[in-house]
């Protein structure tokens, strides 16, 4: 990686190696007629993903690569992709425009139009980067096949988790449940119009489980949880831990069914109609709620980013998402 200040440059926030990130200058590409230059506003940083890339525990697959990360894993890698700004040179329909991109943490960039979604008005600039959290919601909510008065549980009321009981209690008659060891999320999740429980009194017999905590207890709640043939749909991503699942007892006997959900393929159930595109125009429209400024509980400089990462990417951290301010 050359260091060495470019001619035009931009600034990035790279992993560098455990534990380290630094912003490295960075020349940008040459625009062609159908790119757009984009200056940051805002960008949110990913915790559960970002902390996984920051302790180096990604595996060494093209399978979680970001749309417009730089280098590889483990290091040094440029990630992120919750990146809004104002498009400042491209096509006539975007200049001057809000976009929301799936970018790495960087104070200007160059992407092609085509991966450029313009962010309605309704939404600011700041909930925006929670498009790419709404979205992942939004697919696993197809993934479980959940409807109309079902019994809903989410165990891990983390910002994907919220987000998921947000659409979910929008259901009409759904009950909808966060589960969560956190009480601090209880004022949150009812203004959501969720319930809370804390995992000991978390109720039973639910037609439809989402987990979220990234923990093996959270799973075990889950399950433990899930009524009759129920579905069970895992969002954690562990990276390259081992994760133990209690599949004895009596899973088999209440025929539950333990699904996968991640956001890099429209749910199959919406995937014949529903582009990567729509699904995301969609997400950013579900932002246009004032009460989700709420899952914002942090905001720092761009410039501060790699010394505050240490703190921010701790295990058991307080608070939901950070929004990266630039200028």
């Amino acid at each position: 990686m050359n260091k060495a200040l470019p001619a035009h440059p931009a600034t990035a926030l790279w992993y560098v190696t455990r534990g380290r990130a630094e912003l490295w200058p960075t020349a940008l590409s040459p625009a062609g007629r159908q790119d757009a230059v984009v200056k940051t506003l805002w960008s949110g940083l990913s915790r559960g993903t970002e902390r996984l890339v920051f302790e180096g525990r990604v595996p060494v697959t093209e399978t979680m690569r970001a749309p417009l990360q730089e280098g590889d894993f483990p290091y040094p890698v440029k990630y992120g992709y919750c990146a809004v700004g104002v498009a400042e040179e491209g096509p006539r329909e975007l200049h001057g425009r809000t976009v929301f991109a799936l970018h790495p943490h960087q104070d200007r960039f160059v992407a092609p139009a085509a991966m450029l979604a313009p962010v309605p008005e309704a939404v600011p600039p700041r909930r925006a980067v929670l498009a790419a959290n709404m979205e992942t919601a939004l697919n696993a909510l197809w993934d479980s096949g959940a409807g109309p008065g079902d019994r809903i549980l989410v165990v891990g009321a983390g910002v994907v988790g919220l987000l998921v009981g947000y659409l979910a209690a929008r259901l009409p008659g759904a009950e909808v449940t966060m589960v969560d060891i956190d009480l601090s999320r209880q004022a949150i999740t009812k203004e959501l119009g969720c319930r809370f429980r804390k995992p000991l009194d978390a109720p039973g017999e639910a037609d439809v489980v989402f987990h979220t905590s990234a923990t093996a207890a959270g799973l075990a709640c889950a399950l433990s949880c899930a009524g009759l043939e129920a579905t069970v749909v895992e969002m954690s991503w562990y990276g390259d831990a081992p994760v133990g699942a209690p599949l004895g007892l009596d899973f088999h006997s209440r025929r539950l069914k333990l699904i996968s959900s991640q956001v890099g393929q429209v749910s199959p159930s919406r995937r014949a109609r529903w582009s990567h595109r729509r699904r995301l125009d969609k997400a950013l429209a579900l932002l246009a709620d004032e009460r989700l400024d709420a899952l914002i509980t942090e905001e720092i400089a761009f410039a501060d980013l790699p010394d505050e990462l240490p703190r921010l990417l701790a295990p058991g951290v307080s608070g939901l998402a950070t929004a990266v301010r630039y200028g």
